[in-house]
């Protein structure tokens, strides 16, 4: 579990806004909202491999510069 300790006079809002930093650094919401509903393996694979195109297609663009 990811814990925040607040620093003495440091406001909720400040906090708050390094927890979220931390989870997304982390990982932790995206794996939340990914389980939140059932994704059938046909539909893991085909997103993983639209994924893999995408940076495949952004690395052979810059591969010349």
């Amino acid at each position: 579990m990811t814990e925040i300790k607040l620093k003495k006079g440091e406001p909720v809002d400040k906090a708050l806004r390094r927890l979220k930093k931390r989870l997304d650094r982390e990982g932790t919401l995206k794996d939340v909202r990914a389980k939140r509903t059932y994704e059938k393996p046909s539909e893991r694979r085909r997103r993983k491999m639209k994924v893999a195109k995408f940076s495949a297609m952004l690395s052979a663009r810059y591969a010349d510069q």
